[in-house]
């Protein structure tokens, strides 16, 4: 079983917040839309090993993982407060998701297996992988709750069932990186070294697949309200609109950092713009995809590295810096 290393009182640890101001360039939003005036704050975390995977919980908190620090960790953005727990030597906990009752779920690479943390009761359970290999990377929940994982050295996806704790395995082909999945309950998985998007369909296990087109490295997905499919191409420099009516992709954008910009986290606004962070170049890139407009965020930190993101109830832009021991938001 995962356990805390340390019992009684959770420790809260207070930092003073780093505003930095960085304006966005070009881009416009039409009336009725968030507006992103642009200003990007951090905070440096209280264990500076490889922090990374934000994710949202109902109540405006920021749940993230430590991955080299065996540690889950939380921001409040109204306290710029955190708190931390210590999880089992060896979990190497990635991947993070939130659910709508407040319990947070991520994977454990170190000990294959998916826990699940109450915040309310500071208990911690753990579901073991079928596969005793799994390597849990990426985690989201579907439209019931349930929660969804890509296993990337057994080629397959992991579910577990919230009410019965059941884990069952779907394979889809060696690598699966990112994961998203759409109202209609359609599962979308990014293939990074085959160059190929997945789409699981659960019901039947039907497995049909796209080739993004050679040295794409397809990394992360995400699913607009629109239903479009989208997805990074850090190998190319690129993002990818895929319709999932004809499963084509419609249409590849470039982003202004060129082939070496490294395109990575993704995630798509209430108002169906796209986010896209350039880990090469300490950019955040928002896309209007009604305007095919880009705007571009500087980060403060110098080699951030943004390897996920999420987006709040309010619009606003959540990230961790794995190499710079941030936090940091876009408002």
């Amino acid at each position: 079983m995962f356990y805390f290393q340390k019992f009684g009182l959770m420790a809260l640890i207070a930092l003073l917040a780093c505003d930095s101001l960085a304006a966005g360039q070009g881009g416009s939003v039409k009336p009725g839309a968030r507006v992103i005036a642009g200003k990007i704050s951090e905070w440096p975390v209280p264990t500076a090993k490889y922090p990374r995977d934000p994710a949202v919980a109902p109540d405006g908190s920021i749940y993230f993982v430590v991955r080299k620090g065996d540690k889950l960790a939380r921001f409040d953005p109204r306290t710029r407060r955190f708190q931390e727990w210590d999880l089992a030597p060896g979990t190497e906990p990635n991947g993070v998701a939130a659910a709508a009752d407040g319990i947070v779920y991520f994977g454990s690479r170190g000990r294959s297996s998916i826990g699940k943390f109450d915040p309310a009761t500071g208990k911690l359970q753990e579901y073991r992988t079928p596969s005793n290999n799994s390597t849990p990377y990426t985690l989201t929940l579907d439209y019931q709750g349930n929660v969804w994982l890509t296993e990337r050295k057994t080629g397959k996806l992991g579910r577990l069932d919230r009410i019965s704790g059941k884990v069952t395995e779907h394979h889809v082909g060696d690598d699966p990186y990112g994961i998203a999945v759409d109202k209609t309950g359609v599962v979308w998985v990014s293939r990074k070294s085959a160059d190929m998007v997945a789409r699981l369909e659960p019901k039947t296990d039907k497995v049909t697949q796209i080739h993004m087109g050679l040295g794409s490295q397809p990394r992360r997905i995400t699913v607009a309200p629109d239903g479009m499919v989208w997805v990074s191409l850090y190998g190319t420099g690129e993002l990818a609109r895929i319709n999932p009516a004809t499963f084509k992709v419609v249409k590849k954008y470039s982003l202004p950092e060129g082939p070496n910009a490294g395109p990575y986290a993704m995630n798509a606004d209430a108002d169906g713009r796209i986010w896209v962070s350039e880990i090469q170049t300490d950019n955040i890139v928002m896309l209007d995809p009604r305007t095919d407009a880009m705007r571009v965020f500087k980060l403060p930190s110098k080699d951030t590295g943004v390897r996920n993101a999420t987006i709040d109830a309010e619009g606003r832009y959540w990230y961790v810096g794995s190499h710079s021991g941030t936090v940091g938001v876009i408002e």
